[in-house]
């Protein structure tokens, strides 16, 4: 290639990047715009609660979240508080973005009043609930307490607490990878090539996930926008370690820095594009999700990935090619360096040191290591991932958590989020009879459009609900939408159980009666989750066997490779089930925390062993399977260490955004991260490849005796 192009190529790929953050850039912050936290969004077609979302506008005015206003005093609310009540009810009802309230209505003890009001269809919730606290705040009588919870609450203050996931997640993400690296390579330039790829890889899976998202192609949600960020940033630094690797290996190797950069692209195209394919098909498995949230992680997650491949082996070669060894300064790879022994006794460094005793003791050691991964993974009996209660979702304080527990001291735990039952309406006395069967539900009303509150009372008195005057409920295609009101708070388990009572007892009258709401949503959710968890694990694992018997012509090298990172997985999630009861003292976890940390710790810890294992095998083709390991181990041991550091401490970064979901997540894929660096690809598959032998490679040559060794 002649020199002007050699110039030239690099250059384009640099500018064809800078155009793409550029771009890309500015849409960083607007990818909120097109997130929604509304859990119902996300259930699949097939929910009973999404049918009931779906047609609940055919039987009252359509509308958003009600916000219920809850006042409380110790000792009784006064006459002049039940005034200072209506004075709020009439201020917040007259805001552009609440279509109406209720009455001020009293509690049975007389220490608490509540009003409901219902946000138009249109309406930012989270702005909304904003002000109305703000009204709430101001209009409070002294020794009144006042709070704003419901689903329109809880949905402000989840919002609210993702409202970090733009700049500090980043941001904090961004400074622990920096620090790594300047600790690393020591070089004042190279941590800001490294990170500038990842961020430049950020801002075009920014790009097209906001496109797809604003085309209603995807479903981005808090939880999907903070993955995408810290899986880009971790798998992209993490790919630019692999190649800065084998670049500084070739620089010492090749007096130019084009021939450096040619071989350092030979050397390292399989291992990233293997490791990142993993990981693709890995989490494109989502799709199989029945949850619109999980589906929706798939593709993002999967355009994310590609991207860091392509700023991996485009735009960081291209800039290492335009400072060639300037970028390693102070400690420059000199060419003919590259003479050092890797294995043998004369071999230096801590990773030689530990090729010699797995070597000595390749048996003892991954028992030794498969005890204890077995012993952390006992932790699992104790694991609850069957759901928690929406007001536990937010870590630290809640206004909606707060007003949530007094509402259920003094109302009807359910008060504001009924649970919405459609069915067939000549079948009307008898699903008002059902309903009220159930033990958990306080009372039942219609909905109806006839009425200014929008319900109406129904009971077996057919001729009472005829009478002159009196609303009827609305008929929807032969259907009517009952409201019940359920005894405990509707994020609770004993309102779960209520549901699926309520809903074997209204199928038994109309089999095509649906209920919903906001807790059968809950269950929809918890149950989609767990169904998911049974069909996308052995899937994932089917998947990522089949590309590493692919990848390294091998049966037994692959089963062994699957085998240790899912007992590796298995003792994170033991340990942070330990973690989650014993220290922190969450309520439970959520049915998707397995099943993501599965999807995440199976394909990236798989990522680490392809690295180690390619290298092996290339150099076992030239010395043999033993010294193949050695010299392999040796080899990547600095970088894939460095990598499941950085990975790791761009996934504890998650644990900044005060969300349970993401907490848990952090701790356990952070945790694997290190158990499949520092323990798996370090000393349990080394030790297990080297006492299997040349049998580790059946049925490939490397299988057979060499002739010549």
């Amino acid at each position: 290639m002649s020199r002007f192009l050699r110039i030239v190529l690099p250059a384009l790929v640099i500018l064809v990047w800078l155009v793409v953050a550029g771009v890309g850039g500015p849409v960083f912050g607007k990818i909120s715009e097109v997130a929604t936290n509304d859990q119902t969004s996300f259930l699949p077609a097939s929910a009973d609660a999404t049918k009931v979302q779906e047609r609940a506008a055919d039987f009252r005015q359509a509308s958003g979240a009600p916000a219920i206003v809850v006042l409380d005093r110790d000792g009784g609310l006064t006459p002049d508080d039940l005034t200072a009540a209506r004075r709020i009810a009439d201020t917040i009802g007259e805001r552009d973005d609440v279509q109406g309230t209720s009455p001020v209505i009293p509690s049975e003890d007389g220490d608490a009043a509540e009003i409901v009001a219902t946000l138009t269809e249109d309406a930012e919730t989270g702005d909304a609930v904003s002000a109305i606290r703000t009204t709430v705040d101001e209009a409070l009588p002294a020794g009144v307490s006042g709070y704003v919870t419901g689903p329109a609450g809880f949905t402000a203050d989840l919002t609210e607490a993702f409202a970090g996931i733009d700049g500090l997640l980043l941001g904090v993400a961004l400074a622990a990878v920096f620090v790594i690296l300047i600790v690393v390579y020591r070089s004042p330039l190279l941590p800001f090539l490294v990170l500038g790829t990842a961020t430049f890889a950020l801002c075009a899976s920014i790009l097209v996930v906001y496109a797809l998202a604003k085309a209603g192609v995807v479903t981005v949600n808090g939880q999907v926008q903070g993955i995408l960020s810290i899986l880009v940033i971790g798998a992209a630094t993490d790919y630019a370690l692999l190649y800065t690797a084998r670049y500084r290996e070739a620089l010492r190797e090749h007096r130019t820095g084009w021939e450096a950069t040619r071989a350092a692209l030979r050397g390292a195209f399989e291992p990233i594009v293997a490791s990142g394919g993993t990981v693709i098909v890995g989490v494109l498995c989502l799709l199989l999700s029945d949850l619109n949230s999980n589906k929706a992680l798939g593709p993002v997650a999967a355009i994310g990935i590609a991207f860091s491949l392509l700023a991996a082996l485009t735009l960081l070669p291209a800039l290492l090619l335009a400072f060639r060894r300037a970028a390693f300064w102070p400690l420059r790879p000199a060419f003919g360096s590259g003479g050092r022994p890797t294995t043998g006794p004369d071999a230096t460094g801590l990773w030689a040191r530990v090729g010699r005793l797995v070597a000595r003791r390749s048996r003892t050691v991954w028992i030794v290591c498969t005890v204890a991964l077995l012993a952390m993974g006992s932790g699992l009996v104790g694991l609850r991932a069957d759901g928690v209660p929406q007001s536990d979702l937010v870590i630290g304080s809640s206004q909606a958590r707060d007003g949530q527990r007094v509402l259920a001291d003094h109302f009807p735990g359910g008060s504001g989020s009924p649970a919405q039952v459609i069915g067939t309406e000549r079948d009307l006395d008898a699903l008002v009879d059902a309903v009220r069967s159930v033990r958990g539900v306080d009372g039942v009303v219609a909905a109806s459009t006839d009425s200014p509150s929008g319900t109406v009372p129904v009971g077996s008195d057919a001729a009472a609900r005829t009478a002159p005057g009196t609303a009827e409920p609305t008929v929807s295609r032969g259907d009517v939408l009952l409201e019940a009101t359920l005894a405990d708070p509707a994020d609770s388990s004993a309102a779960e159980r209520t549901v699926r009572d309520l809903r074997v007892a209204v199928e038994r009258v109309d089999p095509d009666a649906v209920v919903g709401g906001v807790t059968a949503t809950a269950v929809d959710t918890n149950d989609t989750g767990i169904r998911d968890r049974s069909v996308i694990i052995p899937v994932v694992l089917a998947v990522i066997l089949l590309i590493l018997v692919l990848l390294l012509r091998s049966v037994v090298a692959p089963l062994v490779l699957v085998g240790s990172v899912v007992v590796s997985f298995a003792a994170a999630l033991g340990v942070g089930a330990l973690v989650f009861d014993h220290v922190f003292h969450f309520p439970g976890v959520d049915p998707s925390v397995p099943l993501y940390a599965f999807v995440f710790l199976v394909a990236l810890g798989v990522d680490y062993n392809i690295f180690l294992m390619t290298r092996v095998r290339e150099e076992s083709l030239r010395h043999g399977p033993r010294e193949g390991v050695l010299r392999g181990l040796a080899a990547t041991g600095g970088v894939i260490t460095s990598a499941g550091i950085v990975l790791a401490a761009t996934f504890a970064a998650l644990g900044v955004i005060p969300i349970l979901f993401l907490a848990q997540i952090a701790f356990v894929v952070a945790f694997g991260v290190l158990l499949d660096t520092v323990v798996v690809r370090s000393l349990l598959v080394p030790a297990l490849v080297i006492d299997l032998g040349r049998r580790a490679w059946w049925p490939s040559r490397l299988s057979r005796p060499a002739r010549h060794m």
